[in-house]
C-alpha cells in the first residue's frame, strides 16, 4: 500500500481543508461509502511525523487511531474528534474558502475540530501525556470511541464537536425502545372476531402522551430543560380489509443527567402498565424491548478541565459561555468511563445540510484555546 503523503502544514485552516477533501462518509449510513481509512492514514502520518506514538484500533475498513505524545510527568488529557461524515456529493468534497468561511462536507461537523486539536496537541509543550483519539463511526454508533476507551484512559478529555466556541457541559441521554404488538386477524366486515393491534397501539400512544405531559410538568434542568418521550416510527396491518394482527412502535426517550437507561425503561413499563404483556383473553399482547441507550452527561460544577478551558476561552474570545445540548455526543461515553470532560468546538453551521461551513477565525481560536488548555492542565 502506498504510504500517505505527509502534509507539512501546521495551519489548522489549511489542515481542515485537506481533511474535507478526503472522502470519509460513514458506510453504516451510506452502504458502500468510503469510510475512515484514508482520513485515518492521513492523520496518523501527520501525527507520527511530529513524534506521536500511533495505535490503530478497530478494523482495516473502519479504523480509529490513537496518537500519544509522552510527557515526563503530569496530568494527561485526551482530545477526541471523529473522522466520519454523513453523505457527501463530489462537490461537497471540494473545500472552498470565501468570506471568512471554510466550506465542504465535514467543515463544521467536525473536521475543523479535528484539525484544531491535531495542531494544538502537536504544538503544546507540557509535562503530561497528550492523547489524540480520532475515531470512526460517531455519526452512527460511536463504535470508535467505545474501542478507544477500552484501551486508553486519561485524567480529563475534551471533545471538539462544534459548539460555537461555547463550553458544552451537559447534554441529554437517549434510549430507543420497540413495542411489538400482537393481535388476531379477522375479516374487516367482522372486526369483533379479531383483536386489533393498531387499536392497541393507539392506547399505548395515548399513555405515552400522558407520560410526556408529566415530564414537561416536572422540574427542569437549568441547561437542558425537560426530558421527552415520543413515538418515532409506527407500522402495522396487512391490508384495508383485515383487522391488523400486528403493529410495531419505536419509542424515543430523551432523558436528563441523574436518570439512567434502566430507570427510564422502568418508567415506561409503569406508564404503559396493563397495556404490556396482558394475558386477558381477546386482548392484544405488547412487549417492550430496549434497542439502544446512551447515558446523559454533565460536568462536575468545579471540574478542573472545565475551569481551565473556560479561563482560556475567555482569554482568547472575551467570553466563556457554558451551555447544554439537547443531542447526545461521545462525551457521554467519557462520563460513563469516569473521565471528566467537556465539549468545545468551532463556530459555523450546516451540519448534515447541503451547505456546511465553519468560520476560519473560530478554527484558529479553537486551536489556541486547546493549546493553552493542554499546557496548563498537563503542567
Amino acid at each position: 500500500m502506498t504510504e500517505p503523503a505527509v502534509t507539512v502544514t501546521t495551519d489548522p485552516v489549511a489542515l481542515a481543508a485537506e481533511l474535507v477533501a478526503i472522502d470519509s462518509v460513514n458506510p453504516s449510513l451510506v452502504p458502500g461509502a468510503a469510510g475512515e481509512p484514508e482520513a485515518a492514514d492521513f492523520c496518523a502520518a501527520w501525527l507520527a511525523d511530529r513524534g506521536f506514538e500511533i495505535t490503530r484500533l478497530g478494523t482495516a475498513d473502519r479504523p480509529s487511531i490513537v496518537a500519544v505524545k509522552r510527557g515526563p510527568g503530569g496530568r494527561s488529557v485526551m482530545l477526541n474528534g471523529h473522522l466520519d461524515t454523513v453523505a457527501a456529493t463530489p462537490a461537497q468534497l471540494v473545500p472552498a474558502q470565501r468570506d471568512g468561511r471554510l466550506y465542504g462536507r465535514g467543515a463544521f461537523d467536525m473536521k475543523s475540530g479535528v484539525a484544531a486539536l491535531m495542531v494544538a496537541a502537536a504544538e503544546a509543550q507540557c509535562a503530561g501525556d497528550v492523547i489524540v483519539a480520532l475515531v470512526a463511526d460517531e455519526e452512527f454508533g460511536s463504535a470508535g470511541t467505545e474501542r478507544v476507551l477500552e484501551k486508553f484512559t486519561a485524567d480529563a478529555a475534551i471533545v471538539a464537536e462544534p459548539s460555537g466556541l461555547e463550553l458544552t457541559v451537559a447534554h441529554r441521554g437517549f434510549a430507543w425502545f420497540e413495542v411489538a404488538i400482537s393481535g388476531r386477524a379477522a375479516h374487516g366486515s367482522q372486526p369483533e372476531l379479531g383483536v386489533d393491534a393498531i387499536a392497541h397501539a393507539a392506547q399505548i400512544m395515548r399513555a405515552l402522551d400522558e407520560l410526556g405531559r408529566s415530564l414537561a410538568a416536572g422540574p427542569a434542568h437549568p441547561l437542558l430543560g425537560h426530558g421527552t418521550v415520543r413515538v418515532s416510527t409506527i407500522s402495522g396491518g396487512v391490508d384495508a380489509a383485515t383487522v391488523a394482527p400486528s403493529a410495531t412502535l419505536t419509542v424515543e426517550r430523551r432523558f436528563l443527567p441523574g436518570e439512567s437507561p434502566d430507570a427510564v425503561e422502568e418508567e415506561l413499563r409503569l406508564a404503559l402498565g396493563a397495556l404490556l404483556d396482558s394475558s386477558a383473553p381477546d386482548t392484544a399482547r405488547a412487549t417492550l424491548s430496549r434497542l439502544v441507550a446512551r447515558g446523559a452527561f454533565e460536568a462536575a460544577p468545579h471540574s478542573a478541565i472545565v475551569d481551565v478551558v473556560s479561563r482560556h476561552t475567555h482569554a482568547v474570545t472575551g467570553s466563556a459561555v457554558r451551555r447544554g445540548e439537547p443531542f447526545w455526543t461521545d462525551a457521554g461515553l467519557y462520563a460513563e468511563a469516569g473521565i471528566p470532560c467537556l465539549v468545545i468546538g468551532v463556530d459555523g453551521g450546516g451540519a448534515h445540510a447541503d451547505e456546511e461551513w465553519a468560520t476560519t477565525e473560530s478554527i484558529r481560536e479553537l486551536t489556541e484555546i486547546l493549546r493553552r488548555s493542554i499546557e496548563e492542565f498537563c503542567a
